[in-house]
């Protein structure tokens, strides 16, 4: 099989925009009662001329989930869309500011154990995007290379006795990263890069996660 050319530049947008246009997001039987939340991800430049997807280390002192790797993203304000709300946790969190004509599509939502649903969109960030972390939310940006996230044996995924649900994880930055940001980044590589039908709201978080 040819290796994917993974340079951030115009094919590659196009490639990920009619891959996303493809998919029919699933829906969620069971989303009632559930907050909503967006989050972004990024296809910026890795400074070398490669694609790579954009995640962050949150804030130690945030009261939920601190210290986590996570993309940009949060809670849907009342009057927002799932886009609106992304752009603008993007703006807040690294301070890229992104045009709604950015977003190339969207892929599925996906249920967390602590209550959430939330809906991924996939955003095109220009050729040296400078982003800045924003010290009251987060404490690191970092940008992944697509071809990383491609590594024979990523993701894992594995049972736990606690569910029936196979868990899912990807071994990155020197540390793991779980659901559902692992969720996430696999589907988007199964869907907008290499152009397959996945789904992936069936995998489940680890125990320490359900709360």
């Amino acid at each position: 099989m040819a290796q994917l050319d993974l340079r951030h530049d115009d094919a590659l947008r196009a490639r990920i925009a009619r891959n996303l246009d493809r998919l029919e997001p699933a829906p969620l039987p069971d989303a009632q009662g559930l907050k909503h939340a967006a989050v972004c991800l990024i296809i910026a430049d890795d400074g070398s001329g490669a694609a790579a997807l954009v995640l962050t280390r949150r804030a130690e002192h945030l009261s939920a989930h601190s210290g986590q790797f996570a993309l940009p993203g949060g809670r849907i304000d009342a009057g927002e869309t799932a886009t609106e709300a992304a752009l603008r946790e993007a703006r807040e969190e690294i301070g890229l500011a992104l045009a709604p004509a950015s977003i190339l599509g969207r892929l599925d939502d996906y249920p967390t154990r602590s209550g959430y649903v939330i809906t991924p969109l996939v955003a095109w960030a220009p050729r040296n995007a400078e982003m800045y972390a924003n010290p009251g939310e987060v404490a690191a940006i970092h940008r992944v290379n697509l071809a990383e996230l491609g590594q024979p044996g990523s993701p894992e995924i594995f049972a736990i006795p606690e569910s029936e649900r196979p868990v899912i994880r990807y071994p990155l930055l020197g540390t793991t990263i779980h659901a559902p940001t692992a969720a996430l980044l696999f589907q988007f590589m199964e869907v907008a890069v290499h152009g397959r039908h996945t789904r992936v709201a069936h995998f489940d978080q680890p125990v320490w996660a359900w709360r």
